[in-house]
């Protein structure tokens, strides 16, 4: 019996979404994602009752890759939920947690435990918060309420990500990322309502600049935006292509001497380590605030809301190239960590989501493909798969990590990390809305590839 059978009874007792129990055509899967976007804007605009004007965002650095706004019921965005993503995925590759994720019983296991996870994390996240004073009551007598209503906003964003999962388009984590890095870029480039007495978009702060003598350094974010976004757009068209060909095909017939080619994806392992990463690196800052708040700051100060000394400090993202010069130390370090997280996330993302070269071969194998010029066998797919899946996993990893390093040192719009996920969810999404809909016309090659 798996260890985290024993806490069945306690899943069951965890509410959950319904899968539909009829294939989705693509416009009830749009008409749900729409939906769910448009609350979770909403909601983004419900302040926390009794909050300080005076409060400071603690993570403001992070706040476009968490999906959080600052000062809402939704201040926690999706932390929780990946930082119960982080300790399952450790568990999991470690092998302290022995589950077979192909398997639907164990994947439905990973998944309520990663609910009930993503609920403990809520209300440790929310209290460090309230109690440490990162956020500060107008009153102390306001403490419970602001922490009433961050673990309501969190629970809340834990269900809507289901409901995306389940009923629309991609995942809700994925669609809240985006949503709130292209405010942000939008905000930063064409807002002209002042904020503070300054323009908060490019734009207008550069056509204003053209009274007082114009500053063209006003566009280096802008630029670095543009430049993240081409980048990363080139990154995700690569391919890697291994030559096939089709043997016996079950269900459908033997196709005898049809060689195509199978794609691996240069950014294999997708966005996800950059996400856990910087998940990461938000948990290291509320463990600061923690430790310093029972008089241990063992892992660093923090002075108003930001890490002023210690790892906490070290790994705190440098947001600004100037500090390769002032802060080398930092950023070097900041960079070398940023980086191995990155490649050991991307790896245990490739093992737990089934990506690896073990089971590719097998799904391969089943299908009825094979490597031509070799013999038909599962083993010899294995081989030439592992050739090339391990490699494309680091690679990935290293190259989503320091794209996301090097736009934060230009301070791109919405945050050059949170530019680089919002680029490959849209994209990721792209693709799956046009299979979508190419399948819901088609029905025989929906058929085909297996659906209902």
């Amino acid at each position: 019996m798996s260890f985290l059978e024993n806490f069945e009874p306690l899943f069951r007792l965890i509410p959950e979404v319904k899968s539909p129990v009829h294939r989705e055509d693509f416009n009830e899967k749009l008409k749900w994602t729409a939906l769910i976007l448009v609350l979770y804007y909403f909601l983004t605009q419900i302040p926390l009752f009794g909050l300080s004007p005076g409060a400071v965002d603690q993570f403001a650095q992070l706040r476009a890759v968490m999906a959080g706004s600052f000062g809402s019921i939704l201040t926690l965005g999706i932390g929780p939920i990946v930082t119960a993503s982080i300790v399952l995925q450790l568990l999991v590759g470690s092998k302290l947690l022995d589950l077979d994720l192909s398997s639907h019983k164990d994947k439905s296991l990973f998944q309520a435990s990663q609910k009930v996870l993503s609920i403990v994390f809520t209300i440790f996240e929310a209290g460090v918060l309230v109690l440490t004073g990162s956020l500060i009551p107008i009153d102390n007598s306001y403490i419970g309420i602001i922490f009433l209503q961050l673990v309501i906003g969190a629970i809340l964003v834990i269900y809507l990500d289901e409901v995306v999962s389940k009923w629309g388009f991609g995942s809700g984590i994925g669609l809240f990322i985006a949503a709130g890095v292209c405010q942000a870029i939008i905000v930063g480039t064409f807002g002209f309502i002042p904020t503070n007495g300054m323009l908060p978009g490019i734009i207008p702060r550069f056509i204003a600049s053209f009274w007082t003598g114009v500053d063209f350094a006003i566009l280096i974010p802008l630029i670095a935006t543009i430049c993240v976004f081409l980048v990363v757009v080139y990154g995700e068209c690569m391919r890697v292509e291994i030559p096939i060909s089709h043997g016996q095909v079950k269900g459908h017939g033997r196709i005898r001497g049809s060689v195509g080619k199978y794609p691996l994806k240069f950014v294999y392992a997708s966005n996800m380590p950059v996400i856990l990463t910087s998940a990461l690196l938000v948990n290291v800052s509320l463990l600061a605030s923690v430790f310093q708040k029972i008089g241990a700051p063992i892992l660093g100060q923090i002075d108003n809301g930001k890490a002023v000394s210690g790892i906490a400090w070290l790994l705190s993202t440098p947001s600004d190239y100037s500090m390769i010069f002032t802060e080398p130390i930092h950023v070097i370090i900041y960079a070398i960590f940023f980086l191995l997280c990155c490649m050991l996330f991307s790896y245990l993302w490739v093992e737990i989501s089934g990506l690896n070269a073990k089971k590719i071969s097998k799904q391969l194998y089943d299908s009825g493909i094979q490597i031509p010029g070799f013999r038909s066998s599962k083993h010899q797919l294995y081989k030439i798969l592992k050739k090339y899946i391990p490699a494309l996993t680091l690679v990935s990893g290293v190259y989503v990590g320091l794209i996301a390093f090097a736009a934060d040192l230009t301070g791109a719009l919405g945050g050059g990390t949170g530019v680089l996920l919002t680029v490959g969810i849209i994209h990721k999404l792209y693709e799956e809305m046009a299979e979508e809909q190419l399948m819901s016309s088609n029905p025989v090659l929906r058929k085909f590839l297996g659906g209902d």
